[in-house]
């Protein structure tokens, strides 16, 4: 009795350690069972986010159509990963295409399963009765001296009468497409998971002017529910013009070569390597306080190299640095003096910080080309309110 007690248990363990803990990618069939035996080791909630990543990593990480592919796809992508991975490769997906899912929060998308087939349950998240789908093109990222320099394309699902319905912990669907003059420029995707889906953010400057018609664009959204597909279009939408990353040509193909640049335009460099500017500086200036006005301090320090600033910490700090400022409110921006490679702007604005309290400012920023763009070499405070 005891040798089979033993034998017992010693099956128990061997059936134990055969279960996979991380993905076989060597086939769609070993991909399956790995999977389920790394989510039969999780409890119920973590299942369920855990099928929730599979997901978002199928649809928006293979970066293919058709659902085979998709699954050979991403077979190969997590192809060695553990659960904490495959949680932190969905979390990078989902924060890269804007999706409002996270691997630390509730279960949100319903109940999904990558291997199951996609018909429609009896009580399916996805099952939206929806009529119609309404499309809203807001403009976004304001700046004060261009104007929009973005888009908010944003859908809305709603019934026979144009009302926008209601329902929650759906994934469904949302592909944009951008198009100008029959000629598609960008496609993306994202999951809507209500009727509160903050849209498609559409910056400008990506667009590339070379496949634009009369700089406008045309729009199409289409949603995928359980049972069918909306769609909508809205067609030459105009663009801000001023808002379009420039072309640049020099006096002549030979002598100046196109700088890319990721955050200030309008930069060239001649044979003998002098930075030649084409953008006003006060446009870097109000970029700046624009990034740091919205928290986006990295950037604004990017567009910087003033040595007194010493270090990111030190300019990002929340006490004595930029981390302090809540907000910023621009009067009037003004180039008080430039030459090739040099300028300076003058600033007036209202800053708020975190404790609420607000401060009028004159300052006057020092600013010095480079083959990225203006770059803000000074910063000296004239006059405070």
């Amino acid at each position: 009795m005891r040798y089979f007690k033993y034998l017992f248990l010693l099956s128990f363990f061997m059936m134990i350690s055969c279960k996979k803990s991380k993905v076989d990618g060597s086939s769609l069939r070993s991909f399956q069972r790995s999977i389920n035996d790394m989510a039969s080791n999780l409890n119920t909630i973590k299942q369920i986010k855990f099928n929730e990543a599979l997901y978002i990593i199928k649809k928006f990480g293979t970066n293919t159509e058709g659902d085979i592919n998709q699954m050979e796809t991403a077979a190969q992508i997590l192809n060695g990963k553990n659960v904490v991975q495959i949680f932190a490769l969905a979390d990078s997906i989902a924060q890269k295409h804007g999706i409002e899912w996270s691997s630390t929060t509730p279960p949100s998308l319903g109940g999904l399963d990558i291997f199951s087939d996609s018909k429609p349950t009896e009580i399916d998240p996805n099952d939206v009765k929806a009529s119609a789908l309404s499309l809203s093109i807001q403009p976004a990222s304001v700046d004060s001296i261009i104007g929009p320099t973005a888009l908010m394309i944003i859908p809305r699902l709603v019934d026979e009468k144009g009302d926008k319905i209601e329902f929650s912990n759906a994934a469904l669907e949302t592909i944009m497409e951008v198009s100008s003059g029959g000629t598609k420029i960008s496609t993306s995707k994202n999951l809507m998971i209500n009727n509160k889906f903050k849209g498609f953010y559409l910056k400008i400057s990506n667009i590339p002017v070379d496949k634009l018609i009369n700089n406008s664009i045309d729009v199409k959204v289409r949603v995928k529910t359980a049972k069918k597909t909306l769609q909508t279009t809205k067609t030459d939408i105009s663009l801000n013009t001023k808002a379009l990353k420039p072309i640049i040509t020099g006096p002549s193909l030979a002598s100046t070569t196109e700088i890319p640049s990721s955050s200030n335009e309008g930069a060239m460099v001649t044979a003998d390597g002098t930075a030649v500017l084409t953008e006003d500086p006060k446009t870097t200036v109000s970029r700046f306080i624009g990034n740091i006005s919205n928290k986006n301090l990295k950037a604004a320090y990017d567009m910087s190299n003033n040595p007194k600033w010493e270090s990111y910490e030190n300019f990002s700090n929340t006490n004595s640095g930029f981390g302090a400022v809540k907000s910023i409110s621009i009067q009037s921006l003004n180039t008080i003096s430039k030459t090739t490679d040099q300028a300076n702007v003058e600033a007036n604005y209202t800053v708020s910080d975190q404790a609420g309290h607000t401060t009028d400012l004159n300052v006057t920023y020092s600013l010095k080309a480079s083959a990225d763009g203006w770059k803000i070499t000074g910063y000296k405070i004239n006059t405070t309110k």
